[in-house]
């Protein structure tokens, strides 16, 4: 069974995550950024710096980011064909990645995209944890 992951209102630990305006279907909050930032580096519109940049700090997320193994809570059968409603949050210790992250946002920025930081102390049900993410079910009072 996932687990509910600080809802203790005492709960000091505020997870971090870097979003776009528009909803996603499937979990009902707002979109990351990964998806936006490798769409951009594949199909251009980017200078030569930014490019290089831009793919720079996308290796290093392919080196130093677990790809998680799960974004839904479900245990039936054939849960890895189902709606992904799990979102993922870096955790406060992970400084390194928060900054690359920033990196990365400057570029999107500069490219015309609206892009927030949000926290949380409340990410909902965890369904996947590693040393620098999790990824949880939103709560449903949560989502946008």
């Amino acid at each position: 069974m996932a687990r509910k992951t600080n809802d203790r209102p005492d709960s000091k630990i505020t997870h971090v995550r870097f979003v776009l305006p528009n909803l996603n279907s499937d979990s009902g909050v707002k979109n990351g950024v990964f998806k936006i930032a490798y769409k951009l580096w594949r199909e251009g519109g980017l200078s030569k710096n930014q490019h290089d940049k831009l793919g720079e700090i996308l290796r290093w997320f392919g080196d130093n980011l677990e790809r998680p193994g799960r974004f839904n809570r479900t245990k039936s059968k054939g849960y890895y064909r189902r709606a992904t409603k799990g979102i993922s949050w870096f955790k406060p210790t992970a400084k390194e990645h928060i900054a690359n992250m920033h990196a990365m946002v400057s570029i999107l920025k500069d490219c015309g995209h609206h892009i927030e930081m949000i926290k949380t102390r409340n990410p909902g049900y965890v369904v996947y944890e590693d040393d620098h993410q999790i990824v949880a079910e939103p709560f449903s009072d949560l989502r946008d």
